[in-house]
Formats: structure tokens, sequence, C-alpha cells
């Protein structure tokens, strides 16, 4: 029966578990007992429980162990342990975790590599991605950090519709730190980046029919012009 089979599956080996006790696991005299359908039973005695869990043939599952006296619900135990995986999976694949991108520059970087550098930081933002901007500060540059905070200031300004000034510049040694965050969270990020490749996939599809369609139409005339070749003509 269910009750013997969720028994020795969950419980073989005899170890801890932080699962649940269900059926004959469960030791105490009485449980406040919950139906199928979330109904409350009552209070009743451990034995009459499990009599109703072989009725239903259905799980006797322990869920408050710290209540007084525990709280028991009957339910298939092998499928809730089924349907709590598939929740737990589609939560992780669901969750969103910000990462923090770093991109190092020099006080006096040129315009190209600072264009460079920047098309890498919105991208980062666009994301949902944090990024940690460090400006390398070398030998007499030291005495310049000015030049490093009119650089960060020029990028957060050139990003500000991607991004916000997270952390304010601060010098940490020879270098100089800003970190910008995005506006997007990365949760949405992901969403517009899943319905991009969607509609690029259709619109790939779209564009391989109407290539498909056209070949059709072409050999269309071909086949009717071979037909008449074929056909003998009237002395």
């Amino acid at each position: 029966m269910a009750v013997r089979q969720a028994a020795t599956w969950c419980y073989r080996g005899g170890s801890i578990s932080a699962e649940p006790r269900i059926n004959d696991r469960i030791r105490v005299p009485e449980v406040r007992l919950v139906g199928p359908s979330g109904e409350q039973v009552g209070i009743v005695p451990l034995a009459k429980a499990l009599e109703l869990a072989q009725e239903y043939d259905l799980d006797l599952v322990e869920v408050a162990a710290t209540a007084r006296p525990p709280v028991c619900k009957l339910m298939d135990y092998g499928k809730f342990k089924y349907e709590s995986a598939m929740k737990a999976r589609e939560a992780r694949k669901n969750q969103a975790h910000t990462v923090i991108k770093e991109m190092k520059l020099r006080p006096k970087i040129d315009p190209h590599d600072y264009d460079t550098k920047k098309g890498h930081v919105v991208r980062f933002l666009k994301q949902g991605d944090k990024v940690k901007i460090t400006i390398m500060f070398r030998g007499r540059e030291q005495s310049r950090p000015e030049l490093g905070f009119r650089l960060l200031q020029r990028l957060a300004s050139d990003v500000e519709d991607l991004g916000f000034i997270e952390s304010n510049p601060k010098q940490d040694g020879r270098n100089m730190i800003m970190v910008l965050g995005p506006h997007k969270k990365k949760t949405e990020a992901m969403a517009e980046a899943r319905e991009a490749q969607a509609a690029r996939k259709a619109e790939r599809q779209g564009y391989a029919h109407d290539a498909e369609s056209e070949g059709d139409a072409a050999e269309a005339p071909a086949e009717a012009a071979e037909a008449q070749a074929e056909t003998p003509s009237e002395a």
C-alpha cells in the first residue's frame, strides 16, 4: 500500500533526515489531523489517523512537529515531494543573482579605448549587473586624482540612462573606485533578453518561410513550361 511504501522509501537506512516524519515513524499518542482537502478533522489517536490514511490510500505526514499535539496531514507524500522539487527547480531557474563586473581605466585613456570600455559598461548594465569602475594611477598620475574623478563622472553621465552611481568615487591606494548600479533589476533584464531571443527566432522562421514560398513560386512557371513543351502540338 502507499502507506508502507512511502515509509520504506523515505527512511531506508534509518539515518537522520530533515524530511518530515510520516506514517509509522510518527511516535506520539495523538495528532491534530488535517484531511486531504485541508479540512480540519480534529485531535484523534495516532492509530485512528493511520487507519484513515490506509482507507484513503494516502500517507500520514507530520507537518508541524513542535505543535502540541503535532499536526499531521493526509496526503500523497511521493506526489508532494515531486511537486516541491519542481517548484524549487523553477524558483532556482528564475532566481537572479546580481553580479559585480569590473572595468579598469587609466586617467589619460584615449578616446577609442574609452568608447570600447564604455560599451562594455553599457552591456553590463543592460544585463542588470553592477559595474565596479577602477581608475589606475601610475607614477606622477597619483598627484592628479582629479583626472580620475572627472573621468568617472564623465562615464557615469554617459550611461545615466542605464545606471546610477551606487558608490561615489573614493581613493583606494593607487586606485580610485566607483560602483554603478543598473536601473533595471536582473530579473527584468533576463525577461527582456528571453523576449528578444524569442523574437529573433520567430523572425528567422518567418524569413525561412518567405524564402521557401518564393522558391515554390519560381518553380511553378518552369514546371508549366516543361509541361507545355511535352504536349504534342496539333497539325
